[in-house]
């Protein structure tokens, strides 16, 4: 693409935006493609929860302390908290990756050299994670049903931006350091991340 050094940045990012119209249009269709292969849950005793790459199977209870709890296998929900159960469980499985994702980011942005400062689980609709010149990364909460190796991608990602903010060939060169085979988990954290449980779309991050 060609443009005079007399245009305004915006000018440019609206001509980016038009050249690439028909990849912009595609990957729509993809995510509207995903999203009708994403399983409809039902909170029922029997439905499969993915957590850290396992499926765990829901089993109804009358009694338990807590709303969603997991016990010996099993995927406890309250039955009282049925009319609520997408939030319970959203709120659990946040709740699980704030404990679990400390410690599992901490070794990555040493060998990174990331200046990495704190993790939060939230909902974070198209995106797996982001992070913020602070330090902060956040992390999807759909983030925590998928195999620690593909979670790990996530976090190098992230990690790398908080070194690079744009994704040039800088940033897929740290990405690759952490990471040799990154290409080979982009990949399958597209597949696996189609198949997950979440109640609204969302892509990989490129």
């Amino acid at each position: 693409m060609r443009w005079s050094e007399g245009w305004s940045a915006e000018r440019r990012l609206v001509a980016v935006v038009r050249s690439r119209r028909r990849w912009i249009y595609g990957k729509l269709d993809e995510r509207t493609e995903e999203a009708a292969l994403r399983p409809d849950k039902e909170f029922v005793t029997g439905e499969g929860f993915h957590y850290l790459g396992r499926s765990y199977r829901l089993k109804i209870v009358d009694e338990a302390p807590v709303p969603v709890g997991l016990v010996r296998g099993r995927l406890l929900l309250r039955r009282d908290c049925l009319d609520h159960a997408q939030d319970d469980l959203i709120t659990w499985y946040r709740r699980r990756g704030n404990v679990w994702l400390p410690t599992r980011t901490e070794p990555w942005a040493q060998r990174m050299r990331a200046p990495f400062q704190n993790i939060a689980v939230r909902r974070l609709g198209y995106r797996w994670g982001s992070c913020n010149r602070e330090g902060g990364v956040n992390i999807h909460w759909a983030a925590m049903q998928l195999p620690a190796k593909l979670i790990d991608y996530v976090l190098v990602h992230e990690l790398a931006h908080l070194h690079k903010r744009d994704q040039w060939p800088e940033f897929w060169t740290l990405v690759g350091r952490a990471l040799p085979d990154y290409r080979e988990r982009r990949d399958q954290l597209d597949q696996f991340g189609a198949l997950l449980w979440l109640p609204e779309p969302m892509s990989s991050p490129k």
